[in-house]
């Protein structure tokens, strides 16, 4: 395997359990104009930042006469929906030990600060984590790479390797050359997941963290 100095962690999906949360959210800021998205169809967006759901699930012609106000509509819709969202078994015992294996580990997210400040709190993640990203360090989110061009730059990483949760991440990832690990957390399927670029799906943290050693965080390239 090539020699990686940093891991790059998605949060939504990866390591805080949203995805679905994010979808309600989304259907509520369309119904209070009249629109109707299947849930479905907002989930599959989900991994995307917000400046690219709007279009991708409605039209141009959405987004230029709504997106604006429908991304404050889905902040107003998700805030009461923040204090039950819960971390997925076993997210800290993984970030430890990647940590502990020699990695610079930088968390990605293009949520708003105040939301990732929430789900860091969940999992003591400003404890773990050199940096992180939020919506304010970017003009494009996924699947666009200047998240996770963002986040490499903020700890000075030689080279990546990408844990994620949807189609996005590795798409994204892709786009850069930076390589990843799936997870099933995010509700996409495997098939998907690899044809999107993952090298390897897992079911969980917890199952990422049982295999660590088979995946190309193993061992950093600073050890």
């Amino acid at each position: 395997m090539a020699d990686y100095d940093t891991a790059i962690f998605d949060v939504d999906g990866t390591l805080v359990d949203t995805n679905y949360h994010h979808a309600l959210a989304w259907f509520r800021a369309f119904r209070r104009h009249d629109l109707t998205v299947p849930v479905w169809r907002l989930h599959r967006a989900i991994g995307m930042g917000g400046d690219h759901v709007v279009p991708a699930v409605a039209g141009d012609d959405v987004e230029q006469r709504l997106g604006e106000q429908l991304r404050a509509d889905w902040a107003e819709e998700f805030a009461p929906l923040l204090d039950e969202i819960q971390p997925f078994e076993g997210v800290r015992e993984l970030l430890e030990d990647v940590r502990r294996r020699g990695f610079t580990l930088v968390l990605a997210s293009s949520g708003k600060a105040e939301h990732v400040d929430h789900y860091l709190g969940l999992f003591g993640g400003a404890e773990l984590a050199e940096a992180w990203t939020t919506s304010a360090d970017v003009e494009q989110t996924k699947p666009e790479p200047d998240l996770l061009r963002a986040a490499l730059e903020k700890v000075g990483g030689r080279s990546a390797v990408l844990v994620g949760d949807s189609v996005w991440d590795f798409e994204a990832g892709g786009r850069l050359g930076v390589p990843g690990y799936g997870l099933r957390t995010g509700g996409f399927a495997v098939d998907e997941l690899r044809e999107a670029g993952a090298l390897e799906v897992f079911e969980s943290p917890a199952q990422l963290h049982e295999r660590l050693d088979e995946t190309a965080l193993a061992k950093s390239a600073r050890s």
